[in-house]
């Protein structure tokens, strides 16, 4: 084990990643072992999946919302950039073929070089997956332009309910679906279908020969440990135990998704409607006094300060509509989901009843609202805080 291993990883290790890959498909789909391409995580597979498919300058379609990290993980050091596909809410963020040619076309007016499309299937941070219909329009997209499909695909084994995960493989694999399939690339991580996000275990999955052999080499520079690996085959050999731990973490994932609904439903806030994923897209348009980005920048600030929880901003998430925040809700004992969601609730309730009393006498005089928790007048009225006085925190006369 303390032996250096070659760059393709232990053969194990990959027999077993290939065929927990497809038990997270429903073993509707077969993977190879030899082309799946070791990273140190995610992080590493995207990157390195950049360098082989673009040079600087060129970019990748991304629906948005999208992961904040890919900002990092896709640009620092390869010089690509991100060219965000507009999806909005009035079709619950559903990508569109519309979206997806109108963010093309910005692209090529802009003298942009399109070289791929990224997107991420279950989604972070919407917690939603992909229909059949919309990655068949992906495919044939993709075709069309003759640019490459990566499939994000780490959460694929956090689906809690149906409709049940589909893969961008099992799509490829219809026979009555035109493909390139040099175009189509997986990106998979256990970190978060098995949680354990500091092994560090990436996989790159490319159908394009060149990629495999390319991304090999580079993949030097981000190797799993072969203690890791030894590890890893292990446990994914034990089918009793994968199989115990996909339902039991389904299971548990469910529970917490519906207790948190259910509790923010009880003060009027809504959420996305989803089955996957660690986290919750939750709408918070009605707390803002203007539905503009610097609006939701100064809730999130008095929610940290006051409330004590810090949840996403959606424009960290490049999100097209202010007042949408990300919770995650799989890092919380019990316990702390339950203090969570009574400062929460709390702060809604308190916050509504001011907005409504303020919008009463703003005709009148200048009122200063106050929250539930009272520490938080003191901090905002210091010289020292560092906060610029919101609109929620202070109403001016109309």
């Amino acid at each position: 084990m303390a032996n250096f291993q070659d760059y393709h990883g232990l053969p194990q290790f990959r027999q077993a990643v290939a065929k927990f890959m497809g038990r997270t498909r429903g073993n509707r789909v077969c993977f190879d072992p030899a082309r799946i391409v070791m990273s140190g995580g995610a992080t590493g597979a995207h990157e390195v999946t950049a360098f082989c498919l673009a040079d600087p300058g060129d970019a990748f379609l991304v629906p948005t919302p999208y992961y904040a990290g890919f900002d990092r993980d896709l640009k620092w050091r390869t010089g690509v950039e991100l060219v965000p596909v507009i999806c909005k809410s009035s079709n619950n963020f559903k990508l569109t073929r519309k979206a997806l040619e109108a963010a093309f076309e910005k692209g090529k007016e802009q003298n942009i070089k399109i070289k791929g499309l990224l997107v991420t299937n279950p989604s972070n941070p919407l917690g939603t997956i992909m229909d059949k219909e919309t990655l068949t329009t992906l495919v044939s997209f993709i075709n069309e332009k003759h640019i490459h499909l990566i499939s994000d695909e780490i959460y694929a084994s956090t689906v809690f309910c149906h409709p049940s995960f589909i893969s961008i493989a099992e799509i490829i694999e219809d026979a009555n679906i035109e493909c390139n399939r040099n175009l189509i690339h997986i990106v998979y991580s256990l970190s978060k279908d098995m949680g354990f996000p500091g092994f560090r275990v990436g996989i790159i999955y490319s159908y394009n020969d060149e990629v495999v052999n390319c991304a090999r080499k580079m993949s030097s520079f981000g190797l799993v440990s072969s203690q890791t690996q030894y590890l890893i085959a292990s446990m994914l050999s034990d089918d009793e135990f994968v199989d115990k731990f996909v339902v039991e973490s389904a299971k548990r994932l469910a529970k917490r998704y519906g207790i948190f609904c259910r509790g923010l439903a009880q003060v009027g806030i809504k959420c996305l409607q989803s089955n996957a994923g660690l986290f919750l897209w939750m709408d918070l348009r009605c707390l803002l006094r203007k539905q503009t980005f610097d609006e939701e920048m100064k809730l999130w600030k008095v929610i940290i300060h006051q409330v004590k929880i810090n949840i996403s901003p959606g424009v960290s998430f490049h999100c097209s509509e202010p007042g949408w925040f990300r919770v995650c809700y799989a890092n919380m004992d019990d316990r702390d989901v339950e203090v969570s969601l009574t400062r929460i609730r709390a702060f809604v309730r308190r916050n509504k009843a001011e907005m409504v009393a303020a919008k009463n006498r703003c005709s009148r005089r200048n009122l200063r609202l106050s929250f539930s928790f009272r520490s938080l007048d003191d901090f905002l009225i210091s010289p020292h805080s560092s906060i610029t006085h919101s609109p929620i925190v202070k109403a001016t006369t109309c």
